[in-house]
């Protein structure tokens, strides 16, 4: 089968071909796995992570994609929850131990043993993958493969950090950043909270006008004070200076949600900036965001479909994976990335 592969840390977009296009064996589903043929998954700027070496090591040489939509072609034993032909999508979490105290309370996103889809183990950059029947999703019907594949991570990590938000409708949320998850992060709180205001903050005027299209009140450049304090600001950005700025524009007892593996560099103009009664003083609070759970992607698939909800998207063949990382670096984004192999 074609995939392509990470196989060494490099620096994008100095290098402007992380991936290299390989032929590899087609996988066989072990006991309690399924074999799914791939017919979309998402880009994600945690492939980026990988690639330049923020996240824990991958297994290299490793296929990426995280975001996995595509049919069950072969079943292993046990796998009676699924039959040949179901479509299913795979997440961030390609496994995890089941035993451990996380796991007993639903958080097996914090579990020791988490295991991540390609970074632990191989993902949907490719034409085949393996996966535990357990951690497959169902896919709505109503939803199509391409439109499918950003809201298993950008879409379900994105409901965890608005869960996580814990506003009621009618207050207000800010999104610091607008890239894949923010946009759906954006469509997901106008559909659960509608008497919300969303306020956007993005250093680029076309995310901004993105934003305002897709029913921002209001979107500014990070810096910028919005025209009231907000509840809780979301902030995806890979970089140090939001977390600075988010805060100073948060209302009293409000929260700051960090989605984020790591941020790229720290920006000590940024950090020296913090002073305690202008940021953190009146109960303010942040939160970080780590992985997901089953829950969160079941909950958000089934939240989307009810709503309507549509992610905007480009697609890419698997050949062009390489092209579609290097515009995400270079933040030419509008909605989420796909890949097709269909």
């Amino acid at each position: 089968m074609k995939a392509m592969l990470i196989h060494k840390i490099v620096s994008v977009p100095q290098e402007r071909e992380p991936l290299i296009l390989a032929d590899l064996p087609e996988p066989k589903p072990g006991p309690g796995e399924v074999l799914i043929k791939v017919s979309a998954c998402g880009v994600c700027h945690t492939e980026l992570d990988e690639i330049e070496g923020r996240t824990p090591p991958p297994r290299l040489p490793v296929v990426p994609g995280h975001q996995v939509v595509g049919r069950v072609v072969e079943l292993g034993s046990g796998t009676a929850q699924l039959q040949i032909g179901d479509r299913v999508g795979v997440a961030w979490i390609y496994s995890a131990d089941g035993t451990c105290d996380y796991c007993r309370r639903g958080e097996e996103n914090l579990c020791p043993n988490f295991r991540a889809t390609g970074r632990d183990a191989n993902g949907g950059y490719a034409e085949y993958m393996v996966v535990r029947a357990d951690f497959a999703y169902p896919i709505p019907a109503a939803i199509p493969d391409v439109e499918a594949a950003p809201l298993l991570c950008a879409g379900a990590v994105g409901y965890r950090a608005l869960r996580l938000a814990n506003i009621e409708d009618g207050q207000s949320l800010g999104l610091a950043g607008f890239g894949a998850s923010n946009h759906l992060v954006l469509k997901a709180a106008r559909g659960r909270y509608p008497h919300s205001s969303i306020y956007v903050f993005s250093r680029s005027e076309g995310e901004r006008r993105f934003a305002e299209e897709l029913g921002a009140v209001w979107a500014g450049d990070f810096g910028e004070q919005p025209p009231v304090l907000l509840d809780a600001i979301i902030d995806t950005t890979p970089v140090w200076k939001p977390i600075v700025t988010s805060l100073k524009a948060l209302a009293p007892g409000g929260r700051l949600v960090i989605n984020a593996i790591r941020k790229e560099e720290v920006d000590q103009d940024a950090l020296l900036g913090l002073d305690y009664p202008t940021h953190l003083w009146m109960e303010k609070e942040i939160k970080s965001v780590a992985n997901v759970t089953r829950r969160d992607v079941s909950e958000f698939l089934a939240l989307a479909a009810d709503i309507g909800l549509r992610p905007e998207v480009e697609t890419y063949p698997l050949e062009d994976a390489n092209r579609a990382l290097v515009e995400l670096k270079e933040r030419r984004i509008r909605g989420a990335k796909v890949i097709t192999l269909e």
